[in-house]
């Protein structure tokens, strides 16, 4: 059995080999991890410009497709990161002073979390706005549909009413 010497301590080649597959591991987790949160924000993005597009017959049909993708992302995000933290706490255990891309990747992933958290946040203000737009269109419908009933009733009240009783 052959052993390595890295900073004047002793490394066997099957720890050489564990370490090598849980960093390999790590970043191809994370980097799958990265392109389904750049999926999500794509997917945000374009949520958002449907919810400023304002046709409804197109907007609720579509809607309905974007937020089914979502949660597919973010279940698929969600899976992924419960794969990725015992990796990493592996990868910190077997070797602390490593100075690889790991950090990288992890910075990369926090910045797209951040994005997608932010962009989720404003089309939720944004489909707020809508709501209370399409709110407000119901609830003026619906008096002028009163009033015009109302006046309706009133017209015909007014008008004199003829009946013939000679029969």
């Amino acid at each position: 059995m052959s052993t390595t010497t890295i900073n004047n301590s002793q490394i066997s080649e099957t720890e050489i080999t564990q370490r090598t597959a849980v960093i390999t591991s790590l970043k191809d987790l994370m980097n799958q991890q990265e392109m389904r949160f750049r999926n999500y924000i794509t997917v945000l993005e374009k949520h958002k410009n449907l919810i400023n597009a304002g046709s409804r017959n197109i907007f609720t049909e579509r809607l309905h497709v974007y937020i089914e993708l979502e949660e597919q992302i973010i279940a698929e995000i969600l899976s992924i990161q419960k794969a990725i933290d015992p990796l990493e706490d592996m990868y910190r255990k077997l070797d602390p002073c490593s100075q690889d891309d790991v950090p990288a990747l992890k910075e990369k992933l926090e910045y797209l979390k951040n994005q997608a958290i932010i962009l989720s946040t404003q089309n939720k203000e944004i489909l707020k706005g809508r709501i209370k737009e399409v709110r407000s269109e119901i609830n003026a419908m619906k008096n002028n549909l009163f009033i015009s009933s109302r006046q309706a009733v009133y017209q015909n009240s007014n008008k004199a009413l003829h009946l013939d009783i000679e029969g």
